[in-house]
């Protein structure tokens, strides 16, 4: 009797087990959480923050790398046939996805598809004027500088414009959605006076930077960028190039070079050292730096380092 009884119990459970098995494999258990697919970690970041448990986000770039000169992996093809929602920068700084995007062949994330976000929809860009790009010219920022991203202000439009994408791929939990992009924006607003009160006393210091990748930072915080290490957006310098940098270096009076993590060291520590300089890494990228966990932590972390540079 022990034993029949044993018996009836493990057919008990196996018959759940299967019963779960087939759950897990059906579509609509399948698709409770929306895959999204986006360039940068910093828009995986905030899809995470909008979409909540609701979502399962994905970055083609990895923090390490330089998304502008992205190589697309064989692995970025089958994330992008099984997205729902795609999420790029745009203004060509992720150029290189739109050959992906024609090869995985996804209509819903294609451009015009349903479940395709360019988040720089609805940015005020700087930096827009007419140019041509052939090989050689670097990075294309004739339609305007990319780096948006780098306002925090902005992120409240970036948020919007995922959490409609997010509605409109799931309008039962349109609430939800909402409710943390709103919680999102009221921490930020918080932060963003912290900020600007933190960076009072860089706004008469003069700065140096490798890439072009501060414009809206600078101007949301009111800094002043005065030179670029690069020549062009991409384009090593050149030996006349760094010694105009200098001369501005000393004319100016700077003493903080700004480079990213993945950009050369060896022009930085030049012109830093020939110019009495100190240089300070700061991350565009969210995890490209210790503690860069989120959107907000890469604020954070950024300007914990150019304060504590400035002293």
């Amino acid at each position: 009797m022990a034993l029949f009884v044993i018996h009836r119990t493990s057919m008990a459970l196996r018959f759940t087990l299967v019963a779960v098995c087939l759950a897990l494999a059906t579509p609509g258990f399948a698709q409770e959480r929306i895959p999204v697919v986006t360039t940068t970690t910093v828009l995986r970041s905030l899809v995470e923050t909008v979409g909540g448990a609701r979502v399962t986000a994905t970055s083609l770039v990895p923090a390490s790398l330089d998304a502008e000169e992205y190589q697309a992996k064989p692995q970025d093809l089958l994330r992008l046939r099984g997205a729902r929602i795609l999420v790029r920068i745009g203004l060509d700084y992720d150029a290189w996805l739109d050959r992906l995007l024609s090869q995985a062949g996804n209509r819903a994330v294609a451009r015009g598809g349903p479940g395709y976000v360019d988040a720089s929809f609805g940015i005020a860009t700087l930096d827009v004027r007419g140019m041509s790009v052939g090989p050689g010219d670097g990075h294309p920022h004739g339609n305007g500088n990319p780096h948006y991203w780098l306002d925090p202000k902005n992120a409240e439009i970036m948020t919007a414009t995922i959490a409609a994408a997010l509605t409109q791929a799931d309008p039962d939990h349109a609430a939800d959605y909402e409710a943390n992009r709103a919680a999102f924006v009221a921490r930020l607003q918080a932060k963003l006076a912290e900020w600007e009160t933190r960076l009072v006393t860089l706004r008469t210091t003069p700065l140096v930077a490798y890439h072009n990748s501060w414009p809206y930072f600078a101007r949301r915080f009111r800094l002043d960028f005065v030179a670029f290490i690069e020549a062009k957006p991409g384009i090593p310098p050149s030996a006349s190039h760094l010694s105009e940098i200098m001369r501005t270096m000393r004319a100016r009076g700077v003493r903080l070079v700004v480079r990213e993590p993945h950009e050369p060291q060896r022009d930085v520590a030049f012109v830093a050292g020939k110019a009495g300089a100190s240089v300070v890494t700061l991350a565009t990228a969210v995890g490209t730096l210790p503690r860069t966990d989120d959107y907000i932590a890469l604020f954070d972390v950024n300007i914990d380092a150019l304060t504590a540079a400035a002293r």
